[in-house]
């Protein structure tokens, strides 16, 4: 790439989702004219589904997003450990030795995808007067997932990198190519926000399928992205509205612990599941060479068995988390088992041709936990409980009729302050290697000011050895430290980008 926004559409969309993998070439070789694709109703939809497969694997020889979904939002938490295939840059996100030139922290695929929504939203509405069968509902559902996978494209970036471009016009050929500089966090969160409400109103409730409903933008699926924003934004009251939109709707609900490894995680697409990036037998994921163990670039951290799920064994039935051993991981060698395991019996791995595990953005039990998050910010930490309570109930197995999982362990539903943590903790055990560890934590930290910091620090006492614990003490305790540095490349060849304040 010549600068941060040439890739996308310099090399084709790819046309196919699930089943079809066809490309589309899209001509010329240094972008797209009107009067050679877009004129028909169907070269829309092939541009739309473009976009789902520009997450779902790399079009430009980068690392798929999903790798960066786990790695961005996993490294630096408490809820994994490097393998012994992990490489020296991925060892330095667990340490916080963060610095410009680490791979991990090129955005070049979010722009990428950016850039294809960006196309859509620019390109599709002219194909209205060409294709007398393309419809004014077919140009707003178009319109609508491009304009919320933008949005949450972007929600990736501003959480982790803090200040980024904001580019909301396609680059279409090598003379659209134009240097911007960072625009600030609110700017961004608010440009999401009038993404994600404008495209509410264009999508559908359902497409009529479960498969499209789960692996495409719903307007459900909005309300879940917006819900979270809004509770980046402290704006607890929206994120309530947000999700009470899914609830009221009765078309979710939680899986039974007794199938929940296999509905959920295994098979995919559950009545749980709210928007998930599809994978089957012709698109594979890449968590196969990332967590099985003869691959292991990432594994379990140890101190999840007995710190984060536990087991009660004093009872002559034992009480355990379904969430934790034989479902998150495996407890014999700590293998991430929610994207490689076979069976809920440890006994088998997936084989490279069956690394069809779907990525999960939202899910049904992720609306719960928001809501219960934000009301409890309105100081109704006893409704808070009673939706926690729905959440954990059903993930505890060898419970007897006198007794509820939040007998396990300690939760205060008179304060406020308790319930905050115990959330926390909820949603550490729910999403355990969902991507979603250190956004939940850096935004319980930054709330009110960083009146808690001290979940980041208590975080990394955990994850990084003692002789480099307090030197991430020290970077933890400036604030511009929590955002990733941006990549030397792009500081190179765009002049107006500034580099992230601790990376000076």
């Amino acid at each position: 790439m010549k600068k941060i926004f040439i890739g996308a559409l310099l090399i084709g969309l790819v046309a196919g989702l699930g089943s079809c993998n066809k490309w589309l070439e899209l001509k010329p070789q240094d972008g797209i004219v009107g009067n050679e694709f877009w004129n028909t109703k169907e070269q829309v939809q092939a541009a739309v589904t473009g976009i789902y497969s520009s997450m779902q694997a790399s079009t430009s020889g980068d690392r798929a997003l999903p790798e960066y979904f786990f790695l961005w939002g996993e490294a630096r938490a408490d809820m994994v450990a490097p393998g012994f295939r992990a490489d020296q840059d991925e060892q330095d996100m667990v340490n916080l030795n963060m610095v410009a030139t680490n791979k991990y922290v090129n955005w070049r695929s979010f722009y990428q995808t950016i850039n294809y929504c960006n196309t859509v939203l620019q390109l599709a509405p002219g194909v209205l007067q060409k294709d007398p069968t393309f419809s004014q509902v077919q140009l707003d559902q178009a319109v609508g997932q491009a304009l919320s996978i933008r949005a949450l494209m972007y929600f990736y970036l501003v959480r982790s990198f803090g200040e980024v471009p904001l580019k909301l016009d396609a680059t279409l050929s090598d003379q659209n190519i134009v240097s911007i500089p960072k625009s600030s966090r609110d700017t961004v969160l608010n440009q999401i926000v009038s993404d994600l409400t404008s495209a509410e109103t264009k999508l559908p409730l359902s497409y009529g399928n479960i498969t499209t409903d789960k692996g495409r933008v719903t307007r459900f699926a909005v309300n879940a992205m917006l819900a979270d924003v809004y509770l980046w934004m402290d704006k607890y009251t929206e994120a309530v509205a947000q999700c009470d939109k899914v609830i009221n709707s009765g078309q979710f609900g939680l899986v039974n612990a007794a199938v929940y490894f296999n509905n959920v995680f295994f098979n995919g697409n559950s009545s749980e599941g709210i928007f998930e990036l599809q994978y089957d037998v012709q698109r594979l994921n890449p968590f196969f060479n990332m967590h099985t163990p003869q691959n292991r670039r990432w594994g379990a951290a140890q101190h999840l068995t007995d710190e984060v799920y536990g087991v009660d064994a004093t009872n002559a039935t034992p009480i355990f988390d379904v969430r934790g051993d034989l479902t998150s991981y495996r407890g014999t060698d700590f293998t991430i088992w929610k994207y490689v395991g076979a069976d809920i019996n440890g006994d088998n791995v997936r084989s490279p041709d069956q690394s069809f595990a779907n990525w999960i953005f939202y899910r049904y039990a992720d609306i719960l936990l928001m809501k219960a998050e934000a009301i409890n910010q309105l100081d109704q930490p006893l409704e808070a409980s009673r939706i926690v309570k729905t959440v954990r109930n059903r993930a505890v197995i060898g419970l007897n009729t006198q007794q509820n999982a939040v007998d396990l362990k300690t939760m205060d539903s008179t304060s406020k302050g308790g319930m905050t943590l115990f959330i926390l903790e909820e949603r550490q055990r729910e999403f355990a290697f969902e991507g979603k560890r250190w956004y939940d934590v850096l935004r319980h930290a930054k709330r009110n000011n960083y009146q808690q910091l001290n979940l980041l620090l208590n975080m990394a006492a955990v994850s990084i050895s003692g002789e480099r614990r307090q030197a991430a003490f020290n970077k933890l305790r400036d604030k511009n430290s929590h955002y990733f540095p941006i990549y030397f490349y792009e500081i190179q060849t765009n002049k107006l980008l500034e580099q992230n304040p601790f990376y000076k």
